[in-house]
């Protein structure tokens, strides 16, 4: 068996949630993960002192932990849940219920019964009901326990305050929450000297980040982008400021040292991201190791790491091994991390016993070394979040870990290594040139520049760091009433946190959270402030928000085929049963101020033609004298149907086909509103038979390459949007935000694909 050098990263990060005007914390979530996480996670190394690994520490996160240390920080999210419980006030008593069951409720609320049953009356009663309803025993249990659940394992089991608190799990009393509050504040205290003696031992290497985890390659030049995904939407003009991120590298350095005593050797990238550009501000700086993802190092020599049946990658030496990347007479080594190790952390052992889930992980790295022949050791990088999977795990995955270091330090032939040990024992690393520039989600920066809230974030970054350009510049030409050296920077202070991938991290689809809107405004603050630090008006739309709420709906795709008399009126019963519905949750037509016209859509094929009826507000549309109902198909072209309404009557439709109004209406398509709006479009008018297409755009069908298809090829899908319009502006819209996808083929009781 080969020799494998075992390296493990716990990635260890939270934005900076501290308001700049007010040096409030706006959200919980460093605190509560220092006293559930970062202290525990290496604790529990104590018991494995052969083990040895590497923890990212991010100097955004490592600044809050020195605060919270401290005791003087202003959160209200902590005062809330330690103040007695008969001074709080109403609006106190709903923003309690909002935050105290943001977490886990299977592993990390279930363990107390009165958790559970707080969490059902709420339910069962409402927010505000509850709100009312709770009494000074359910708020002060609420209180405690919405607490304990972020305590760390150890602290539950052994702390003679906490323990007890916990074995109780209920009828907690003012005296039992301020010994608690103090408990918690000792626990905060302790995080960075647990990682200052461990790394005093030698058991850990401390690694950082960019000091406000920004995404390096994309402040260098956010054209970069195309590189990995040509797709990608940019900003226009680019965002460019590679100085900035030399300056987030020099202040990470800074930090870094004056907190752990010693200048950083290795590098996480944020999200792991790297390019030529990062990676030569690093080297200069002095940093000899990065780290980033496979998916980058396949990118980058051309190669695959497709697994077999039992998870052994192609191409295993060259994943398992570092590689040295030099350019212009200085180097750093990267390493790779084993995506599909690391993702069972993640996201699969989880849902296993945790000494089964520990036996199998130990298993498979076995199985790397006895499997993969190589001439050195075979360095195996596992990366991931030190905070955010444990909460799916029993027990917060401290049985799973423990169990897990125990077999590793038992097996001679695996070494748990730091990043810089392992580079010292590496033998010999082949080298290359230049690094292809990705994250290591998708080897591409997708997630924080793929979607227009992306873009547009990046573009309200980019105007606000220009003004702070030309209000710098003008500074030094002189004059009355410039900015003091102070001003600029505080102001230069809230752009580099704005500069943060925590932001873009939560705009476009890929995630959301109960946060989206705090986290939304905050960037927006962050960059508000630059603007009034320096005298000067935000702009307006720094006052909107970026990330558009997704819409609630119920969405039930066809049941059966239809049969319809287009006539604007429900006719019978049995019309449009079995009809597909999207069905807006809008409250009966208003939502936090808001007034709604649309509120559902229903719709189903027959052999020949799609059917769709727009179903209104009655009341809203009796306030209309005038409007247009516009019906979108989205297919190869766009088909839109303009239905003209006055005084609740039909007076005209139009047909348009991509930006031309067809002159003669097709065969075949009915329009019709009375209550409800109801149309009928033919097959052909939605995929339009070749003879109709312009010149030169006839497809071929491949088994007559010369005889044009009277009948296209029918795609999967197609997309349905239906809009209101009056006055010239559109009044509302279903779905709210793009379109609803309406797959065809005979299980959706739709025409057949192909």
């Amino acid at each position: 068996m080969n020799r494998v050098h075992l390296v493990l990263l716990w990635h260890m990060h939270q934005p900076q949630y501290k308001d700049p005007s007010t040096g409030r914390y706006v959200m919980p979530w460093t605190r509560l993960h220092a006293t559930k996480d970062y202290w525990g996670m290496v604790k529990m190394l104590e018991a494995f002192p052969s083990v040895h690994m590497t923890f990212n520490a991010v100097p955004s996160l490592v600044a809050q932990l020195e605060e919270y240390a401290g005791g003087q920080f202003d959160e209200p999210v902590f005062q809330l849940a330690f103040k007695p419980a008969a001074d709080l006030e109403l609006d106190e008593k709903l923003e309690l219920l909002d935050r105290a069951f943001q977490l886990n409720r299977e592993n990390l609320m279930r363990r107390w019964p009165r958790f559970v049953e707080l969490y059902n009356l709420l339910q069962e009663e409402g927010r505000e009901a509850a709100a009312e309803n709770f009494g000074p025993r359910d708020w002060c249990d609420l209180q405690v326990l919405s607490q304990l659940a972020w305590m760390d394992e150890l602290w539950l089991a052994e702390d003679e305050i906490v323990s007890e608190l916990s074995r109780r799990g209920a009828n907690f009393t003012e005296e039992d929450k301020q010994a608690f509050k103090c408990r918690q504040l000792e626990l905060l205290a302790d995080v960075l000297p647990e990682y200052r003696r461990a790394a005093a031992r030698g058991q850990i290497e401390i690694s950082t980040t960019p000091f406000y985890h920004p995404i390096l390659p994309l402040l260098c030049d956010t054209d970069i982008a195309r590189e990995s995904n040509p797709g990608t939407p940019l900003p226009q003009p680019s965002f460019h400021h590679p100085e900035d991120a030399r300056e987030q590298l020099v202040r990470a350095r800074k930090s870094h040292e004056r907190v752990f005593g010693q200048p950083p050797v290795g590098l996480w990238p944020s999200e792991g991201s790297v390019s030529n550009a990062a990676l030569d501000l690093a080297s200069e700086l002095g940093f000899q190791w990065f780290a980033t993802d496979e998916g980058v190092l396949g990118r980058t020599l051309n190669l695959g790491f497709w697994r077999d049946s039992t998870g052994i990658p192609a191409n295993a030496e060259r994943l398992y091994s570092p590689l040295r990347v030099r350019r212009d007479g200085r180097e750093m080594v990267g390493f790779f991390r084993d995506r599909h190790l690391s993702d069972l952390i993640g996201f699969v052992y989880s849902r296993m016993l945790g000494v089964a889930a520990a036996e199998d992980l130990y298993r498979r790295i076995r199985q790397i070394g006895e499997r993969v022949q190589s001439n050195r050791p075979l360095t195996v990088t596992l990366i991931l979040d030190g905070e955010n999977a444990w909460e799916y795990y029993p027990g917060n995955g401290r049985e799973f870990l423990a169990e897990f270091y125990k077999r590793i330090a038992a097996d001679p032939d695996i070494r748990a290594l730091t990043m810089s040990e392992a580079l010292r024992e590496a033998g010999e690393i082949a080298t290359v040139d230049s690094i292809f520039p990705a994250s290591w989600i998708n080897a591409n920066f997708d997630v924080w520049i793929g979607h227009a809230e992306d873009v547009r974030a990046w573009e309200f970054l980019r105007n606000a760091r220009d003004f702070y350009t030309r209000a710098e510049k003008r500074s030094k030409e002189g004059g009355a009433g410039m900015p003091t050296a102070e001003q600029f920077a505080a102001a230069y202070e809230s752009l580099l946190a704005a500069e943060g991938s925590d932001w873009n991290w939560w705009y476009g689809p890929e995630h959301s959270s109960a946060n989206d809107a705090e986290f939304d405004a905050l960037y927006r603050k962050h960059l508000t402030e630059v603007y009034a630090v320096l005298g000067a008006e935000a702009p307006e739309e720094l006052a909107h928000p970026i990330k558009k709420k997704p819409e609630r709906a119920f969405v039930l795709p066809p049941g059966a085929y239809l049969e319809v008399e287009v006539d604007g009126r429900v006719s019978s019963y049995f019309e449009w049963l079995g009809a597909g519905l999207y069905s807006a949750d809008r409250q009966s037509g208003a939502m936090h101020g808001r007034s709604y016209t649309l509120h559902e859509l229903h719709y189903g094929f027959d052999e020949n033609n799609f059917y769709l009826r727009v179903q209104p507000f009655a009341e809203a549309m009796e306030e209309l004298q005038e409007c247009e109902f516009r019906v979108t198909l989205a297919a190869e072209e766009e088909l839109r149907i303009v239905a003209h309404v006055e005084a609740g009557k039909l007076t005209r439709f139009e047909v348009e086909r991509g930006d031309a109004c067809l002159l003669n209406l097709p065969e075949g398509i009915t329009v019709a509103f009375g209550r409800i709006l109801e149309v009928r479009i033919p097959r052909e008018l939605i995929f339009p038979p070749p003879s109709s297409l312009p010149p030169n755009s006839m497809p071929l069908t491949s088994a007559s390459p010369l005889t044009p298809d009277p009948r296209p090829l029918t795609p999967a899908s197609f997309g349905l949007a239906a809009a209101i319009w009056e006055g010239g502006l559109p009044i509302d819209v279903l779905p709210s935000e793009g379109f609803l996808e309406i797959k065809l083929g005979a299980d959706a009781f739709a025409w057949p694909v192909g």
